[in-house]
């Protein structure tokens, strides 16, 4: 039985998968992502090490999950910092909020795309705030995040 390994998976710079599988089918590779024409990468552009894709093992039929951060140098992958400029620069335009309340939002978001110790305070310091800014404010940031928060601070922040 051959070794299991993981194949190279490209993804566009605002984060969408284009292919999981490079190795195994390089002709599924596209230069440009189909859904929103942002240039593809298949490497992290820090270490320019491969993005780990499809996990080619016995009986594994799950889809890769586009990775938030390089497993090989630690640094965020473009699309998650992309997503948290944008969720900083609304942070800053959220109405209701005191300056010291908006500042407090915006520090918080980096502690929602990393499982520490910090994460839990961080998502509920969020969630209080963005609460007093409205349902709007609230989805909006759940349509900038939602692809690079951990399982903790989603958790914590949308339960459902």
């Amino acid at each position: 039985m051959p070794e299991p390994w993981f194949d190279v998976m490209q993804v566009c710079l605002n984060g969408h998968k284009t292919a999981e599988g490079l190795k195994t089918w390089p002709q599924h590779g596209k230069q440009f992502c189909s859904n929103c024409g942002a240039a593809t990468i298949s490497k992290c552009q820090n270490c320019q090490k491969d993005i780990p894709g499809f996990y080619h093992a016995p009986f594994n039929i799950a889809d890769a999950v586009v990775p938030v951060f390089c497993q090989s140098c630690g640094k965020p992958y473009p699309w998650t910092e992309s997503k948290l400029k944008a969720a900083q620069e609304l942070a800053q335009e959220v109405e209701g909020l005191s300056d010291s309340e908006r500042d407090a939002l915006k520090a918080s978001l980096d502690d929602l795309v990393r499982d520490t110790p910090r994460t839990g305070l961080a998502a509920t310091r969020f969630k209080r705030l963005v609460a007093k800014s409205g349902k709007g404010t609230a989805e909006a940031f759940k349509t900038i995040l939602i692809d690079v928060l951990v399982e903790t601070a989603k958790r914590v922040i949308f339960p459902t």
